[in-house]
């Protein structure tokens, strides 16, 4: 490619990847710095890991800062502060190979690329220390360049292109898609909507979406929620937006958070589709409640663990009174050092601001939902009017926010 740009090439750069990482930052000219970057992306996607956790430590140490420079240039900006000498720091505080991902990203579908990239850091980080230190820093690049100022926000409807559909089905991962009548019954109906956020750079590719339910109250179960065979209901008649699903779709985007945007985002859009819209509820997994149980009340837990097709035609019964007393334990008596609520759905929605409103004994009766939870669901309230305050007071105390009727249920 080069040599027919009449440009020499450097030698190596095609089977040698430290040398294409070389050429990539001594590259002075645009053009040459994008060409030598898409051949560095093509040999790190043909690597195995052991070559690439190899290549990692190689540029991790290779174009590392130079630790004594920078504190001598911090001591003498101490000493002196001015502003030559702060532009100095800056430009000496930054590992290169910062640079050399910023290089990699210019190139065509370079964002995508480093976000597979990182998908595989993510996997090398506990054996290869140099690839989770190049990961801390590709993690604060990908922040920036995905910033939710920059996303797209789309309607996912039946009508949306059939490649963007399998990937819905693909990534969806709370409650699985079992069919296209499935997916069908999720997206075609007046009641029902899901919404993606997009990147410009990733347009094929969702990053994270959400399937709404529109109700005249909150549910109780996942099984109405996700019924094939049901009547939809009326425009005129809803009340009551259920978010019952939100899935992540890039492995490599992990521990960069979109959610929060994106119900905020959404609960705009259908509040101006359906003005008499009141309620903005969840109808929401608790991932954690069954390993917690196994571990704090284990005869209880037993029950739910060993649970036959005829569990919930009489012995559930008997043991629900504990069962919801544990639960809301497990929500509001944290066992976590830092003191934030043991659940991680209940951190991520209570922290941006919703309160915890219901729970629902035997709502996922699901193989999945038995294992996880013992079949609870819980309901968590988004009051738009007061989200932001919920969510600055939550973060302030770390205390669990719950509805009147759920106060009622807590020891005193």
């Amino acid at each position: 490619r080069m040599a027919a740009l009449g440009w020499r090439q450097p030698p190596g750069i095609d089977t040698d990847p430290e040398a294409a990482v070389n050429a990539v930052l001594s590259a002075t000219g645009e053009v040459s710095s994008l060409v030598y970057a898409s051949t560095l992306l093509d040999q790190i996607e043909a690597m195995e890991d052991s070559e690439l956790a190899a290549l990692m430590t190689h540029i991790a140490t290779r174009f590392d800062l130079n630790g004594d420079q920078l504190a001598r240039a911090a001591a003498a900006y101490a000493t002196s502060p001015d502003a030559t000498k702060l532009a100095g720091i800056a430009a000496i505080s930054e590992p290169r190979w910062m640079e050399l991902f910023r290089r990699l990203n210019a190139t065509d579908g370079g964002t995508v690329r480093l976000v597979r990239l990182r998908e595989r850091l993510l996997r090398l980080r506990r054996e290869t220390p140099d690839a989770a230190r190049l990961d801390s820093g590709l993690k604060s690049l990908l922040r920036m360049w995905f910033n939710p100022g920059f996303l797209i926000l789309q309607p996912i409807d039946w009508s949306t292109p059939a490649n963007i559909l399998e990937k819905i089905i693909a990534y969806e991962a709370v409650h699985a898609i079992s069919s296209w009548d499935d997916l069908r019954a999720r997206l075609a109906p007046e009641d029902r909507r899901c919404f993606a956020f997009f990147h410009p750079c990733m347009p094929e590719e969702p990053l994270i979406f959400v399937e709404v339910a529109l109700t005249e109250a909150i549910p109780r179960d996942i099984d109405s929620v996700l019924e094939i065979d049901r009547e939809a209901l009326p425009a005129e008649n809803v009340s009551t937006a259920v978010f019952y699903s939100i899935s992540n779709c890039q492995a490599g985007l992990a521990g960069i958070s979109f959610g929060n945007f994106l119900i905020k985002r959404v609960a705009q859009e259908l509040k101006q589709e359906f003005p008499a819209l009141n309620r903005f509820v969840t109808l929401s997994p608790v991932p954690g409640l069954m390993r917690w149980l196994r571990d704090n009340t284990p005869d209880l837990a037993v029950a739910f663990d060993n649970a036959d097709a005829g569990f919930w035609n009489g012995e559930a019964a008997q043991h629900e009174a504990a069962f919801l007393a544990a639960a809301i334990r497990y929500f509001t008596e944290p066992d976590r050092e830092d003191g934030w609520p043991n659940d991680p759905v209940a951190r991520f929605h209570l922290g941006n601001g919703a309160i915890l409103e219901q729970v629902n004994f035997g709502a996922d009766r699901s193989a999945k939902g038995m294992k996880q939870s013992g079949g609870l669901m819980v309901n968590y309230l988004y009051d738009l009017d007061v989200v932001e305050s919920n969510h600055e007071t939550f973060h302030e105390t770390r205390a669990v926010p719950l509805s009147a009727a759920l106060r009622r249920l807590t020891p005193r």
